[in-house]
């Protein structure tokens, strides 16, 4: 497993050749019962937070003043300018719907999991050798995606966040392409009271998708660094 101090050290080698990643400001795309539990979490954890649903701002912002209280209602467009790091929590269904040069040059979180029930029969993401990830980076060329916080269910995501260090503390997996995207992305789950876990290249990505169970499985970091390693 990557530590954070390691993160810390690639960061500074890495800024060197990227524009340095305004990483306490979060954009979510997708404003369900994922999105608004994350945006909630994200704030505790001392993030400035935008997120949108799929239409005008003002659908959401009464839910979004209850359930993410300090998170700011913004459309789509709004949400990508706002941040450097956006979590895309839409349906997968959905994810083509959006624009694919919407998220040039940021860091995009693939939060999504395709489940046929729900998705209904996609040949192209069934067919997915490396995940279902490679095909939203495939939408998306010129976003640097990370496949991360899928594994767990809101209730989950809510119920398992612990201090650093705690015996109980769970891990969550990051897989991609940009090294230095992975790796901003840890730094996220860490700050949001999770191991991260470095899971490789994106096509890694299939261990971390669930079987579309309503609970997943929890790992601890040698666990789940054990799994996406085999």
């Amino acid at each position: 497993m990557t530590s954070v101090a390691s993160i810390e050290l690639a960061e500074g080698v890495a800024s060197t050749t990227r524009p340095e990643v305004d990483d306490l400001s979060l954009g979510i795309v997708g404003a369900g019962k994922f999105g608004t539990t994350l945006a909630r979490a994200a704030v505790a954890a001392g993030y400035d937070v935008a997120i949108s649903g799929s239409g005008p701002a003002g659908d959401i912002a009464l839910t979004i003043d209850v359930l993410a209280a300090g998170t700011r209602a913004a459309t789509t467009d709004e949400v990508v300018r706002h941040a450097d790091i956006v979590v895309l929590a839409v349906p997968t269904h959905r994810f083509r719907e959006l624009g694919s040069d919407l998220f040039a040059g940021k860091i995009l979180i693939d939060a999504t999991n395709y489940w046929e029930p729900v998705d209904g029969h996609d040949p192209e993401l069934t067919a997915a050798p490396g995940g279902t990830s490679t095909i939203v980076q495939e939408h998306f060329p010129s976003a640097r995606v990370v496949k991360s916080l899928n594994q767990l269910g809101y209730h989950q995501l809510q119920e398992h966040q612990r201090p650093k260090g705690a015996p109980d503390r769970i891990a969550i997996g990051a897989a991609g392409d940009d090294h230095l995207a992975v790796r901003q992305v840890m730094r996220l789950l860490d700050r949001l009271g999770f191991d991260p876990v470095d899971a490789g290249p994106l096509n890694n990505g299939l261990p971390l998708e669930p079987d579309g169970s309503p609970i997943a499985t929890t790992y601890s970091a040698d666990e789940l660094s054990k799994l996406v390693t085999r």
